[in-house]
């Protein structure tokens, strides 16, 4: 009678509501040590609770900017293989391919309901390539690169909207956002799992923040790491909502959370001439801030306003060293991961087949990834050969194969590290072990590249794309056409 009565409790549970609810929450800009769990001053005490309660990634590389790192983790694809190099600009009349399948359409045939807050970031001017039209029941937020948290524009255009929609919602983004997460999670099916993607945009620029959350750091004698910090922070109390309204659901056992950034912190790390930087710097100290001419500006702030922390790792954002590629990593699903940390390789790519396999028990989709599901390593402590990863940057590209990383400047010169052993890319093997440049060169050479999807950047020094600031054009919800 007991075996009766098992059977037929266990004939009654949904099939859909034993597949795990998924989050994937997505920083944006969020330097290495940016955050509690890798030893910062600034206060992240809901992503160390998760950091603590789960495993950190100690070893997850992102692509060096925000578009590239958004395609890879839709598609499992490389940014390469795509035509995703670089972030896309407002007037990019293409996105990121329409013959790939995105992640939300897959758990899609698997039962799921789909919902974006936050950035998308790839591809604003046609409808096809919106989120709405690319698996997401449900878009809020902006579709271009960064948008002012207070005033939501974007270029000149206002840039917030719900699901096509312009929504002239008042209030400060990361709080914004937030609500719209508890609103997915409360509002839901309660009859089928579902899949949210948190893109927030903390701690991108502007430098912005409440007032409250940047009188926490005080103590921080520059103000565009005060703010910054302060940006963490707001980002920090928008996960602990979240986290708190699964709570109050009942369903934090049943979900999963997956936390990234999405490149490494933006710093004056120097990339372009030196040059440029006595030219910017000279007209900052000859006019104050804004200098004139609004592409000058937009380099300006893209060049010092930065305030992130990579330490211990060389470069930031828009660079292919460690500082630029290595994120702080969380994932975390009480119960069924213990909160050992990996410090195995893995990769942006790698996340949607290993999200796939956590989701459905297999990684397959019918479509061509370039990672691997990594789930047996990350849930059954499984020895898994990472798959290769190669990115690309303002300073060149760069291959991981093994414990080895190749990097191909822009001048051709090639550089080699072991980068499991030598994290600060302090010493370089290449005139040693010409043998490994040999083999990993040809590897790299013989990555896949498909057609460019950016526009030219004469185009973006015409019309930049700068971050808040007056409105001054059509609404960007307005501009897609069919």
């Amino acid at each position: 009678m007991r075996f009766i009565l098992i059977f037929l409790i266990a004939l009654s549970v949904s099939p859909a509501l034993a597949k795990p609810n998924i989050i994937v929450i997505l920083a944006d800009d969020l330097g290495w040590r940016d955050v509690g769990f890798n030893g910062s001053e600034i206060k992240t005490p809901n992503l160390d609770r998760l950091a603590a309660t789960g495993k950190r990634l100690t070893r997850f590389y992102a692509h060096p900017t925000c578009s590239p790192t958004r395609a890879s983790l839709l598609t499992g694809q490389s940014a390469l293989r795509l035509g995703v190099t670089r972030p896309y600009s407002k007037l990019n009349p293409n996105g990121l391919p329409l013959d790939r399948k995105l992640l939300p359409e897959f758990l899609k045939q698997h039962g799921y309901q789909t919902a974006l807050a936050g950035k998308w970031h790839l591809g604003p001017r046609k409808k096809a390539h919106l989120p709405n039209a690319r698996g997401f029941d449900s878009f809020y937020g902006h579709l271009t690169g960064g948008v002012g948290y207070w005033d939501h524009v974007h270029g000149g255009h206002y840039d917030w909207q719900r699901d096509g929609i312009t929504a002239r919602d008042e209030g400060y983004t990361t709080q914004l956002l937030a609500a719209e997460a508890v609103r997915v999670v409360r509002n839901r099916n309660k009859e089928k799992p579902f899949f949210l993607y948190l893109a927030l945009g903390a701690p991108h620029l502007p430098n912005e923040a409440p007032a409250e959350a940047l009188a926490q750091y005080a103590h921080i004698a520059s103000g565009k790491r005060r703010a910054h910090a302060a940006m963490v922070s707001e980002m920090d109390v928008a996960i602990g909502k979240l986290m708190d309204e699964l709570d109050a659901q009942g369903i934090r056992e049943d979900t999963l959370i997956f936390f990234m950034s999405d490149n490494g912190g933006l710093t004056e790390h120097r990339l372009l001439p030196n040059f440029a930087y006595h030219l910017i710097g000279g007209l900052e100290s000859l006019f104050g801030t804004p200098i004139p001419g609004r592409f000058l500006e937009f380099m300006r702030t893209n060049m010092f306003d930065g305030a992130a922390d990579n330490g211990p790792l060389r470069g930031g954002k828009n660079s292919v060293l460690e500082g630029g590629i290595r994120v702080p990593a969380i994932i975390n699903w009480p119960g069924k991961l213990t909160d050992a940390d990996y410090d195995g390789r893995l990769h942006v790519t790698d996340l949607l087949p290993t999200l796939m396999e956590a989701a459905t028990g297999s990684a397959k989709t019918g479509q061509l990834t370039d990672g691997k599901s990594m789930w047996s390593a990350l849930a059954e402590a499984r020895e898994i050969v990472p798959s290769d990863f190669v990115t690309m940057g303002m300073d060149g590209k760069a291959l991981f194969s093994g414990r080895w990383k190749l990097i191909e400047r822009n001048n051709g010169a090639l550089q080699l590290y072991d980068i499991k052993q030598d994290e600060t890319e302090s010493r370089d093997l290449a005139s040693e072990r010409s043998d490994v440049v040999e083999r990993l060169h040809a590897l790299l050479t013989s990555s896949p590249i498909g057609p460019s999807t950016s526009i030219p950047l004469w185009r973006v020094m015409l019309d930049p794309d700068e971050f808040g600031g007056a409105e001054r054009k059509a609404p960007m919800a307005d501009l897609a056409v069919d």
